[in-house]
C-alpha cells in the first residue's frame, strides 16, 4: 500500500500513456480529433516555465547562506562531485553514442506542426551563437520560452543582487517567497489534468507516427534501466574499491540496501537523506563529513539524472537525425547534460521541467519537443532516483579517505 501511494501519480500517469498508446494504435491519424485536450495540457505548461525559472532559481539564489564549513572538506566533495559527475556522462554517452533509441526508419512521418521541429540557426558563428543563447536584446525576450537560458542567466543575477542589497531586499525575498508558493500551487492544479492531456498528446503521437515511438519508449526504459542496474553494481563498487579498499566495499554493500529501497520506494532524494546520512556514518564516513555532502549531494550530485539527461539528448537526436558526430557531437551532448542537470538541481519543485527545456533551448530544440522529454522522465525517474542517492553515499566514502586518509573507517567520530 505504501508503494503504492508513493507511485501513485507516476502509475497513473503511466496507465494514461499506455491507454493513449492503444487507442493510437487502433485509431491511428483519426485520433487527432483528440488533439485539443493535450495541447491544452501543453500550452498550460508553456505557460509556467518562463515564470517557474524566474521565481524558483531567482528564489533559490536569493535565499542562499554562505557554508558553514569551508576549507579542505568543502574542496574535496566538489572535486568528488565534479569528477563522479563526469564518469556518469560518460556512461551515458557511450552506452547510447551508438545506438538508436527510436527506429525513426518505422515512423511515419512528423506531421504534429512546427513547434516540433529542429530551430535553424543559420551560419551564425559559435561566439554569436553564445551571446544568443546567454543574452537577448529586449527586455520583453526573457518572457518567452524560446530564451530559456538567457532568463536563466538574468534570474541567476537577479538572485545575486537580492542578496546584496541586505536588508533592503527582504521585501523582495518575501515577495518572491509567496510567488513560489502560489506558483507550485498553480503547478499542483495543472498536474492534476497531467494524466488526461499526458494520455491524449501520447495517443496523438502513436497515431500520427507509428507504433515505432511507443517502442522507443520501451527500449529508452529498458537501455536506462540496465544501464542503471551496471553502473550501481560496478562503478559503485569501485568508487568503494578506491574509498577503503577490499573493507570499503564490504562495508558499502553491508549498509547500502536501505538506502536504495528508500530511494526507490519514495522516489525522493529528499526523502532518502536521513536513512542515506545515518548508512554513510554506518559505513565509517565521519559525521561533519556525512552530514555535508549528503544534503549538498541530493541539490548538487545526481549521477541518474545526468545519465538520464544523456538519453533525453539522444532520444531526440535520434527523432530528428540531428548531427553529432565527431569530437564536438560529443562534446555538445556532455556539456548540455551536464548543465541542464546540475545548474537546476536546487529547484525543489519544476526543477525537471527547467532541466528539459535547457536541453530542447541547447540543443536548438522547438519547446515543442517538451513533452516527448516529460514521458522519458517519468519512465526512467525510479533508477535515476536510485543512482542520485546511492550516488552520494559512494562520494562521501571518497571525501572520506581524502580528508580522513587511508585509516578513515577508524576516524568516523572524530571531526576534523
Amino acid at each position: 500500500m505504501k508503494f503504492i501511494k508513493n507511485y501513485k501519480s507516476t502509475l497513473i500517469l503511466l496507465l494514461s500513456m499506455i491507454i493513449g498508446a492503444i487507442l493510437g494504435v487502433i485509431f491511428k491519424e483519426d485520433i487527432k480529433v483528440i488533439s485539443p485536450f493535450g495541447d491544452l495540457f501543453i500550452n498550460m505548461m508553456y505557460i509556467v516555465i518562463v515564470p517557474l525559472v524566474f521565481v524558483t532559481i531567482t528564489n533559490s539564489i536569493a535565499n542562499m547562506n554562505s557554508p558553514k564549513r569551508m576549507g579542505k572538506i568543502m574542496i574535496t566533495i566538489i572535486l568528488s562531485f565534479v569528477v563522479t559527475s563526469l564518469v556518469a556522462v560518460l556512461v551515458g554517452v557511450v552506452t547510447t553514442y551508438n545506438i538508436d533509441l527510436i527506429d525513426v526508419s518505422k515512423l511515419d512521418k512528423i506531421e504534429l506542426g512546427s513547434d516540433i521541429t529542429e530551430i535553424d540557426n543559420g551560419d551564425a558563428t559559435i561566439l554569436d551563437r553564445t551571446l544568443s543563447v546567454l543574452t537577448v536584446s529586449d527586455f520583453g525576450e526573457l518572457f518567452s520560452k524560446d530564451n530559456i537560458i538567457a532568463l536563466l542567466v538574468v534570474s541567476i543575477l537577479v538572485g545575486i543582487s537580492i542578496n546584496m542589497a541586505g536588508k533592503k531586499g527582504e521585501p523582495v525575498k518575501k515577495l518572491l517567497d509567496s510567488l513560489n508558493a502560489v506558483l507550485m500551487n498553480f503547478i499542483k492544479l495543472i498536474m492534476y489534468y497531467a494524466p488526461i492531456g499526458l494520455g491524449c498528446y501520447f495517443a496523438v503521437l502513436v497515431g500520427t507516427l507509428g507504433t515505432s515511438i511507443a517502442v522507443g519508449y520501451v527500449r529508452t526504459f529498458v537501455i536506462y534501466t540496465v544501464v542503471a542496474i551496471m553502473y550501481y553494481f560496478i562503478v559503485y563498487t569501485v568508487y568503494a574499491y578506491i574509498a577503503g579498499g577490499k573493507r570499503g566495499v564490504r562495508m558499502f554493500w553491508k549498509n547500502i540496501v536501505p538506502t536504495t529501497v528508500t530511494s526507490i520506494a519514495t522516489c525522493s532524494s529528499s526523502a532518502s537523506i536521513p536513512v542515506n546520512i545515518e548508512a554513510a556514518k554506518n559505513i565509517g564516513v565521519s559525521s561533519d563529513i556525512a552530514d555535508t555532502i549528503i544534503p549538498l549531494g541530493t541539490s548538487f550530485h545526481k549521477d541518474g539524472s545526468i545519465i538520464g539527461s544523456v538519453f533525453k539528448i539522444m532520444f531526440l537526436v535520434c527523432l530528428f537525425g540531428t548531427d553529432v558526430t565527431g569530437f564536438g557531437g560529443v562534446s555538445k551532448i556532455m556539456i548540455v547534460a551536464i548543465i541542464a542537470t546540475l545548474l537546476v538541481t536546487a529547484v525543489p519543485i519544476g526543477g525537471g521541467t527547467i532541466s528539459e527545456a535547457m536541453i530542447i533551448n541547447m540543443m536548438g530544440y522547438s519547446m515543442g519537443a517538451l513533452p516527448i522529454l516529460t514521458i522519458i522522465a517519468t519512465i526512467i525517474d525510479p533508477a535515476a532516483t536510485m543512482l542520485n542517492v546511492v550516488g552520494d553515499t559512494s562520494s562521501s566514502m571518497l571525501v572520506a579517505r581524502v580528508v580522513d586518509g587511508k585509516d578513515w573507517m577508524d576516524k568516523k567520530d572524530k571531526k576534523k
